[in-house]
């Protein structure tokens, strides 16, 4: 379950579209308010995830090749299928090149809530189902698996913290650090999003066919 999840909590940080969304938002008026909306937001939804599916399994891990112990593996493989597919599909047909989105143009005057919104809707919530697969292994009688979904949690989040608390601390050289970033993740968001998406999906796909046969 660790290694998993942090596979899976690495692929959700290095998401190219909710960190150029991020780093708009810290540029815009009270960004670094706005920037803490969105990131509590982003922590609030991962967070939210785990404690559902802990609430279904009541923090114990079900008994191996049970039906929902099969269902979650399923689940997971289902998904890093569907991510290779997904994957290949934007490699061979890639979108025709667009101007920013509509709301990027709205983002100077976003609310906090507006923000927390956002972090919703940018939540990449094929990477947090499969962590939500994957935390149904988890077992809280444990200090260790404790850690672990703590480790999920912070992880899924760093770029984010590590943009807040820079932006925070040196505002002058983290402005122009964090346009240069962002002006890169723009350039190769398609090869960001393709490497993602295939690289994770084969280490689901793996990971659940070893764990269905094994």
């Amino acid at each position: 379950m660790v290694l998993d999840l942090v596979v899976i909590g690495t692929a959700i940080t290095l998401g190219p579209l909710h960190n150029s969304a991020f780093i708009l938002l810290l540029f815009a008026r009270r960004g670094v308010r706005q920037g803490l909306a969105f990131l509590l937001s982003w922590l609030a939804n991962l967070v939210t995830v785990i404690a559902v599916v802990v609430l279904l399994t009541g923090g114990q891990p079900p008994e191996r090749h049970s039906a929902p112990s099969t269902a979650a593996i399923v689940a997971k493989l289902v998904i890093g299928l569907a991510m290779v597919l997904y994957g290949a599909y934007r490699h061979r047909r890639p979108p025709l090149p667009h101007g920013p989105p509509r709301w990027t143009s709205r983002i100077d005057n976003a609310s906090p809530v507006t923000a927390a919104g956002l972090a919703w809707l940018l939540q990449p919530w094929g990477l947090v189902a499969a962590g939500a697969a994957t935390v149904v292994a988890a077992d809280l009688s444990t200090l260790t698996d404790w850690l672990a979904l703590a480790g999920y949690c912070l992880l899924a989040t760093l770029s984010l913290i590590v943009m807040e608390l820079y932006v925070v601390w040196a505002p002058r050289v983290a402005n122009a650090q964090l346009n240069a970033l962002r002006s890169g993740l723009g350039r190769h968001q398609e090869q960001l999003v393709v490497m993602l998406s295939v690289v994770v999906g084969l280490w689901l796909t793996a990971r659940s066919i070893y764990q269905l046969v094994a």
